[in-house]
This record gives structure tokens, C-alpha cells and sequence, in this order.
């Protein structure tokens, strides 16, 4: 944090922590009562209706004050005040780490025991399925569903069709690594004619349509670099099979037209920093279980 914005933050905290100690004095006098009667604000409604101006009850009161000396100590021992550490040091990204070691020591020695057994093994062993299967659940469920059976975009992981292959070797490196997919859109290469005949060709490749001789002449000067000659794609890309009823982003005809008119960037993050290598060979085993089962 800049200097300017420390002192800004420091500013406005004292300022904030001051007024409400000024405003609870203010409060704690006691109101001068007329006549023996409690004083009233003066305002009236519907001709005879008043409001009382009684002080709050005392209890009440000292709760106030009892927060705002409990802020004054926050502040002093945690950060809130611009640059500030407090006088603990504590921080956020700390006390991650601390957390962090502290599951490390108590789990570590659990997926460590699986750590020399070969992966197609470990699809078999229960135990180490299931340890794979609460990781998948935490850390890649958003994506691809709590039944791994993926969304318009997200793989599915219980089928045969892999974008970078199935080996175990393979999806070990796409846990841990990551993948970046990338179908460029195609649209501006093409006239309005030219995309209706490609799209015609690739319906045609999974046989839900006429085979169309233009589309498959532009199909072979636009797409077999990554998809393949014979149109059943690349894994050293990720480019997807064309000719299996296996589609990413939908496979009806407007879908497929989209996807090459505009493009696609789909994203698999790497997991190697939040997840250690023992806890990436027990998710391994869940996910080839899925595709075995």
C-alpha cells in the first residue's frame, strides 16, 4: 500500500474510532428532566402524539463502549490501519501457510504410503480411489461436476474420448501442468458460403448429414493442421475426435457453426501448486476408475 492511501486508511479509522467514542460521551450524560418528567424531542404527531427523549439503558450503553475499546485492541494487534502489520505480524497469506503445513503434517504420511505403486494399480486399490475421489470433490467438481460427467465446455471424465489422452502418464501431466486449448475463430477466413459448407462437412463426419465436397475441400485448407486428415483430431494439441458423438461446446448445428465462426479458449488450470505429487497420483486413480467403471 502506497504512502498516501496508508495515511488515508490511518486517517479515516481514528477519525471513525474517535467520533463514536464522542458519541457515546454525549450519550452517557444524563438528560435534565422538567418538573420531574422526562424531556421529549419536540416533535409531534397527529396533534398529541410525542416522542420521549429518554438515554439509552446502561447496559446498552456499555456494550457500545466495550466494542469500540474491543476495535482500539484489534488494531493495535491485527492490520486495519493502513500499512500497519499490528504488533502480531499477522497476515492472511501466514496464516494459509501455517494451515497448510499443518494439514501436510497430519495427511502427508496418508497419500505418501501410495506413493510407489503404479497408477493403474492404484485405480484398483479402494482406499486411494476414494482419498482421490474427496480431492475431485474440493478442487475440481466446479468445473466438471460433482459426477465428473462435465458441462458444455468441461469434459466429461467417465467416457473414452480425451482431449490429451488417457494413459495415466498423461493425465497425471494434465493435473498437474494444466492445459491451455485454443480453436481459433475461423469466421473472417471464410465467406458466409464456405462456413455453411464446413459445417455441413463436419455434421457429415458423424454421420448426421450428406457428405459436402466444397466443405471438405475447405475443411482440408483450414482444419486437418490441428483436427487431422482424417478429422479425428490430435492429442498433442487437444484437438477433439470430429467423427465420434462426443462434442465440447454442443453438437447441434448452430453450436458447431458458432465454435467456427468465433472460436474457443478453454482453460484446465494447473494443480501442482495447491495439490503435492502424492495427492495428484490418488486424484489420477479416481479418474481413470471413471473411465474404467
Amino acid at each position: 500500500m502506497s504512502g498516501f492511501w496508508s495515511i488515508y486508511v490511518i486517517v479515516l479509522v481514528l477519525v471513525t474510532v474517535i467520533g463514536s467514542l464522542w458519541l457515546l460521551q454525549g450519550l452517557s450524560k444524563k438528560r435534565v428532566e422538567d418538573e420531574g418528567e422526562v424531556g421529549t424531542t419536540k416533535h409531534v404527531w397527529d396533534k398529541d402524539l410525542v416522542e420521549y427523549d429518554n438515554p439509552l439503558p446502561r447496559w446498552w450503553l456499555i456494550l457500545f463502549w466495550l466494542t469500540v475499546l474491543y476495535s482500539v485492541g484489534y488494531l493495535v494487534v491485527y492490520p486495519g490501519m493502513g500499512s500497519f502489520a499490528g504488533i502480531w505480524g499477522w497476515t492472511q497469506t501466514g496464516q494459509y501457510e501455517r494451515e497448510l503445513a499443518r494439514a501436510e503434517k497430519r495427511y502427508g504420511d496418508i497419500f505418501a504410503a501410495f506413493s510407489g505403486i503404479a497408477l493403474t494399480d492404484l485405480a484398483e486399490d479402494p482406499e486411494a480411489v476414494q482419498l482421490g475421489r474427496n480431492l475431485f470433490q474440493n478442487n475440481c467438481a466446479t468445473c466438471h461436476g460433482s459426477d465428473a460427467r462435465g458441462a458444455r465446455g468441461f469434459p466429461n471424465l467417465t467416457d473414452d474420448a480425451w482431449l490429451y489422452g488417457g494413459e495415466p502418464e498423461k493425465i497425471e501431466a494434465t493435473i498437474t501442468n494444466g492445459r491451455n486449448g485454443v480453436m481459433p475463430a475461423l469466421g473472417a477466413a471464410m465467406t458466409e458460403e464456405e462456413l455453411n459448407d464446413v459445417v455441413a462437412h463436419v455434421l457429415s463426419l458423424s454421420g448426421r448429414g450428406e457428405p459436402n465436397a466444397k466443405g471438405q475441400e475447405k475443411f482440408g485448407q483450414m482444419c486437418i493442421a490441428c483436427h487431422g486428415v482424417d478429422a479425428k483430431g490430435n492429442q498433442l494439441f487437444g484437438a477433439p475426435d470430429l467423427t465420434d458423438d462426443d462434442w465440447l461446446h454442443g453438437s447441434a448445428e448452430a453450436d458447431i457453426r458458432d465454435v467456427i465462426l468465433n472460436g474457443r479458449s478453454n482453460h484446465m488450470p494447473a494443480q501442482k501448486e495447491a495439490l503435492s505429487p502424492d495427492r495428484i497420483r490418488t486424484l489420477v486413480a479416481y479418474v481413470l476408475s471413471l473411465s474404467k467403471s
